[in-house]
């Protein structure tokens, strides 16, 4: 029988962030609601603590996306490192994940970037360090990491120094928060396969055996009855009354 091919909902987590951040994004562009700066940026620079949504929006800031194409930047890596870091933590763990990265990104701009913060890139650098360190065993320093961090965080270093990119303070974070995923979070244990039941092996019949079961499953009425013998006789004849 042919097995069906179907639509599997594999990675829960971040299909679903995906998907969310697409229609924010729909919704911000075609119903003109403006959503994205009141809701889904992070506040800037002095942070205002007298307002009970600049909080929110220290966790909501990575919903929303400048335009379609800081979109697609972005979800084009999410979408193929997602759902491998879902699978090797489990999804509560990679939605922790994603929104520890968030708050730290979000403290982290309101706190010394002037400028408001909106888009998922820090999420996206704890990504890439993640998967870096994906092959991580105790004691051990993968030199894929090192050169991670030597590439992207070294490049985003180099740009801040050019020019005042707010983003990129986001980024550090997020590879930093990353880093510490990796070395602190282990993996999801495997469920181990259940190992299939031993067969019995048949003993094999010899004929000494067959006459045991023979004499053990004979009915009483089948053994044939013993006549009197010459012993029997000798036995009632010396009997004293």
């Amino acid at each position: 029988m042919k097995k069906r091919w179907h639509l599997s909902y594999n990675a829960p987590v971040t299909l679903t962030f995906s998907i969310f951040c697409a229609l924010i994004l729909l919704m911000d562009k075609l119903l003109q609601y403006h959503l994205i700066p009141a809701v889904f940026t992070a506040p800037g620079a002095p942070f205002d603590y007298h307002s009970p949504l600049n909080f929110l929006r220290l966790f909501t800031h990575v919903l929303g996306h400048a335009d379609w194409g800081h979109f697609l930047g972005n979800f084009s890596f999410i979408l193929l490192l997602g759902p491998l870091m879902e699978e090797r933590y489990g999804s509560p763990m990679l939605a922790l994940m994603m929104t520890i990265t968030a708050l730290v990104t979000g403290v982290i701009n309101a706190c010394l970037i002037p400028s408001p913060l909106v888009g998922a890139s820090g999420i996206v650098f704890m990504m890439i360090v993640l998967a870096s360190l994906s092959t991580i065993e105790k004691g051990e320093i993968p030199v894929s990491f090192l050169f991670i961090i030597a590439i992207y965080i070294g490049r985003e270093l180099l740009s801040s120094a050019k020019a005042a990119n707010v983003a990129t303070f986001a980024h550090i974070a997020g590879g930093l928060c990353g880093s510490l995923f990796g070395f602190l979070i282990a993996p999801k244990k495997k469920a181990a396969k259940k190992s299939a039941p031993e067969k019995s092996i048949p003993e094999k019949s010899t004929p000494e055996k067959n006459t045991r079961e023979k004499q053990r499953y004979t009915p009483y009425d089948a053994i044939p009855s013993r006549g009197p013998t010459e012993d029997d006789s000798t036995v009632i004849g010396t009997l004293e009354l």
